[in-house]
């Protein structure tokens, strides 16, 4: 991958490229601050960026804001926010849209390098990166259920694993249940949400988007 990093503290960008840099990635570039974030995508053209969110100067969105301007912009690069913060109403207007190519973690949460590197490689092939912290504050600060209200329980679980960006291999081990038993509750949704099978549309996707707005 060829990444950009925005990160303002110092020991955690040289850690995220070192990391990186140590398992093949290319590292273009790696700043402190959104308006060079910005400046960055555009000359380089990166497959990803990761993005913290509170930076320079203010240290309270700026970061976010580049990353929407940057999912506005230049649609193709993928944006991954790495954060210690759920911002919800800047987070719902970064996946307004589309959820392709789109990541949202918490700092905290991740396990391990692997994890945050597979999600990173997730989001730079235009996938899903979502934690489940993120979905679940996106959701407490809806009003508007009724999208979701023809759904099971388990369908609502199979629809919240996707919106993490688990495969349904991932999905079927997360809930323990068989891998035609997540097909199943996922063409049930599909139904549920309206959403016919199409050559231009990514129903998956949509399914997500969908679930997320409501």
């Amino acid at each position: 991958m060829k990444v950009v990093i925005a990160e303002d503290n110092a020991i955690l960008r040289d850690g995220l490229v070192g990391l990186l840099v140590d398992r093949g990635h290319e590292v273009l570039a790696a700043v402190p601050d959104g308006d060079a974030l910005r400046s960055a995508v555009a000359a380089y053209r990166p497959d990803v960026c990761v993005v913290d969110i509170r930076m320079p100067p203010s240290f309270t969105d700026e970061g976010l804001r580049a990353a929407i301007a940057i999912r506005r912009q230049q649609p193709e690069v993928g944006v991954l926010v790495f954060s210690q913060y759920v911002e919800t109403r800047y987070a719902s207007e970064l996946l307004a849209g589309s959820v392709k190519g789109v990541g949202y973690l918490l700092k905290d949460r991740v396990a391990d390098v692997r994890e945050f590197v597979q999600a990173l490689t997730r989001v730079a092939d235009g996938g899903t990166a979502l934690d489940p912290e993120v979905v679940a504050q996106l959701l407490g600060a809806s009003r508007q259920v009724d999208a979701l209200a023809a759904l099971t329980a388990r369908e609502r679980e199979v629809l919240q694993s996707m919106a993490e960006g688990l495969s349904n291999a991932g999905i079927a081990a997360a809930l323990v249940i068989s891998e035609r038993a997540v097909e199943k509750h996922i063409a049930n949704v599909f139904t549920k949400f309206d959403l016919p099978s199409s050559q231009s549309d990514n129903r998956r996707v949509l399914a997500v988007l969908r679930y997320l707005q409501s």
